[in-house]
């Protein structure tokens, strides 16, 4: 969904479920019983929550337009966002939302896989569900800590029982997930799904690249990975936001959104990490440095569309469609 069509919400939280150790669902609903804007597998929004904007995979059902579902995670280490919806909020509460976003789409394919760990399931969820009604084969393998931490558990057997394989794979009863294992059940046709803690998401990324994979992998992020800085150092570079008519100068200690709010230019942002995309950006000319964890490698190659929170300039100027 592009971020013309993102819309801000007020919703109703509608029900709170417990559906594993430390994990919440919530149901939010339109207050006047309106439809929600339509989702696809692998879509997130964003909730405004304890004064923290947080993004959560959506994990219900597309068909259904009267709710969204997410699920939450109490992170011990939570800076306000997980606290406030395990201790804050309350059926009856009224939050605002913004989206959907979808930086994670099942592409279509003939057969499936996909690797959850911990809270990681909530977008795979749904894609499983997705690849059910498509009738593609695909198998599921949900690790996590405990048996008792990992959500959904009757659901994904419900949807495992029409043409689905679900494999449960608690760390305290069988140690880590065996990827290379895992991933020999990848056909030539078959997409490669991912989500959970980085730890994870790197062994596979790396498991992927062994077996000449890493095409037909798809992962999605909770938190950014550091990109080291240049040999050099940062560079300082000119930016033109077009359609504001100001020029500026970046900084080698700043980043663009920075000195574009410093010039008095507006960005959308939320996370500053460049795992969200809510600050993506047309380029109308120069190069972008990424150092987002969202755009593809073509993507990324082709440089119309940069995440302003963390990527920099290749060339000495860019210029940008704001």
């Amino acid at each position: 969904m592009s971020k013309q069509q993102e819309q801000q919400l007020e919703l109703l939280v509608h029900r709170m479920t417990w559906e594993a150790e430390g994990v919440v669902s919530l149901d939010l609903v339109h207050p006047a019983g309106k439809p929600l804007p339509a989702w696809e597998p692998g879509a997130h929004i964003d909730l405004h929550t304890g004064g923290q904007i947080r993004q959560y995979s959506l994990c219900g059902d597309p068909a259904d337009t009267t709710r969204y579902r997410i699920a939450v995670l109490r992170e011990p280490s939570s800076r306000g966002g997980s606290a406030h919806v395990h201790s804050g909020l309350r059926p009856g509460a009224v939050v605002t939302v913004k989206g959907p976003r979808n930086h994670f789409p099942l592409v279509e394919a003939d057969s499936y896989l996909f690797v959850a760990g911990g809270i990681g399931i909530t977008p795979i969820l749904s894609q499983a569900r997705a690849a059910r009604s498509r009738g593609a084969s695909w198998r599921l393998w949900h690790g996590g800590r405990t048996r008792a931490s990992m959500a959904f558990g009757d659901e994904l057997l419900q949807l495992a029982g029409d043409g689905g394989e679900v494999t449960f794979h608690p760390q305290d009863e069988h140690g880590h997930l065996d990827l290379p294992a895992i991933l020999s059940h990848a056909g030539p046709r078959t997409r490669v799904y991912c989500c959970g803690p980085e730890p994870l998401l790197a062994a596979i990324e790396a498991a992927c690249e062994g077996l000449g994979l890493r095409e037909r992998l798809h992962i999605e992020r909770f938190a950014a990975v550091r990109v080291p800085q240049p040999a050099g150092g940062e560079q300082s570079f000119e930016v033109e936001a077009a359609r504001s008519g100001v020029t500026l100068t970046v900084g080698p200690e700043e980043s663009i959104v920075d000195a574009l709010e410093r010039a008095g230019v507006a960005v959308e942002t939320s996370c500053r990490d460049g795992i969200c995309g809510t600050c993506e950006t047309a380029v109308l000319d120069g190069t972008p440095d990424h150092r987002d964890m969202l755009l593809s490698a073509e993507e990324h190659a082709a440089g119309r569309t940069m995440m302003v929170c963390v990527s920099r300039c290749s060339s000495r100027r860019l210029v940008l469609d704001l």
